[in-house]
């Protein structure tokens, strides 16, 4: 059993969520659904949380109330191995969202992603302080990291 588990508070598409993420993922998948009873606080039948695995990660999604809104404090870093991982993230994560700076995207249910290549940690703490900053003043003028103009920056 995993044992801190993210938790995620959605108006009312909780659902709709955990599918959307579960279809952009390998190895994810809808655990639970559970609907509220008489008691409440929202109405009888509709989903009230959603528990679901992405790459094996546990979540947890809440339909509540009041609403409470996500901000970019707390945000999913999708490490990419490739070009291809990073196009594919940030098209898919991106979709009904938007682009929030490099690397950062605010997808359509209001969580933000970063979708980074695995390559800028290892680009952007070399020892040449000259290197990395050049690495680090590419990457400020993306919105999609491109790994090959990081390179040619470093």
């Amino acid at each position: 059993m995993q044992k801190i588990i993210p938790f995620l508070w959605f108006d009312d598409k909780a659902e709709e969520a955990a599918n959307f993420y579960t279809s952009i993922f390998k190895d994810s998948k809808i655990e639970r659904v559970t609907h509220y009873g008489d008691t409440g606080p929202g109405p009888k039948g509709t989903v009230m949380s959603v528990v679901f695995q992405l790459e094996g990660q546990e979540f947890y999604a809440l339909n509540g109330d009041p609403p409470y809104t996500f901000n970019p404090a707390i945000s999913f870093f999708v490490n990419c191995e490739d070009q291809k991982e990073v196009d594919y993230f940030w098209e898919k994560l991106s979709e009904g969202g938007e682009n929030q700076g490099p690397g950062w995207i605010k997808d359509k249910y209001g969580l933000t992603w970063q979708v980074v290549p695995t390559l800028l940690g290892e680009l952007s703490n070399d020892p040449d302080p000259n290197k990395s900053e050049r690495v680090m003043q590419a990457m400020m003028q993306m919105d999609k990291l491109e790994i090959q103009k990081l390179i040619e920056a470093y």
